[in-house]
C-alpha cells in the first residue's frame, strides 16, 4: 500500500463510521492509500475549510465525503478546492438518508460532487469511483480494477452454479 494518502475520507460525525469504513476497505483492498477524519461543515467550519483547501498541497488527489441529514459537507469541500469530491448521503436522520441524498446531489452549477448512492453500498462505489480516477493515471490501479471486476463476475457465475445445484436437489 502507498503510504502517502491520495484519498481522503471525511465524515460529519463518528457515528458515520460504519458506513464510511466501507469506503476505507475498499481503498485498502486495493492499495491505496488514505486518510480518514471528521470533520462537520456546521460544528467545526474553520477546520473543515482549511481541510479542503489544504489537501491537493499534501497529495490528496480525491475526496470521499459522507454526511447525513442537512448534509452540507460535501459541498462546503467542493467549494473550497477543485480536487473531484465523492458524496456519500449518511441514512443517519428520520428520512432515511433522502435527505442527505438531495442535499449532496442537489448541488449549484460550477460547484460538482459526484453522488452515489445512501448508506454503505454508496461508501463502497465511492471508493471504487476515486480507484477509476486514480487508475487514469496509474496502470497498475487499472489492472487491479480489471481483476476485480473478473473476480465478481466469477463470483456471480458460482453463485448461480449453485442456486441451480440447489433448484435441482428440490426438485424444481
Amino acid at each position: 500500500m502507498e503510504k502517502q494518502p491520495v484519498v481522503g475520507i471525511l465524515m460529519g460525525s463518528d457515528s458515520d463510521y460504519p458506513v464510511m469504513a466501507e469506503a476505507a476497505k475498499v481503498l485498502k483492498s486495493f492499495g491505496v492509500a488514505y486518510e480518514l477524519i471528521v470533520s462537520s461543515a456546521h460544528r467545526s467550519p474553520v477546520r473543515t475549510a482549511e481541510y479542503a483547501s489544504s489537501a491537493a498541497q499534501r497529495g490528496i488527489k480525491t475526496l470521499i465525503v459522507g454526511a447525513g441529514a442537512a448534509a452540507h459537507l460535501a459541498g462546503v469541500i467542493a467549494a473550497e478546492t477543485t480536487l473531484p469530491i465523492i458524496g456519500v448521503p449518511i441514512d443517519s436522520s428520520a428520512l432515511a438518508g433522502l435527505d442527505a441524498l438531495l442535499a449532496t446531489v442537489q448541488m449549484p452549477g460550477g460547484i460538482p460532487v459526484a453522488t452515489m448512492a445512501i448508506g454503505k453500498a454508496g461508501a463502497k462505489n465511492a471508493a471504487i469511483f476515486a480507484v477509476q480516477l486514480l487508475a487514469i493515471s496509474n496502470a497498475e490501479l487499472a489492472d487491479k480494477l480489471i481483476i476485480s471486476r473478473k473476480e465478481m463476475a466469477e463470483a456471480v457465475a458460482l453463485k448461480s452454479d449453485k442456486l441451480q445445484q440447489r433448484l435441482a436437489e428440490d426438485g424444481l
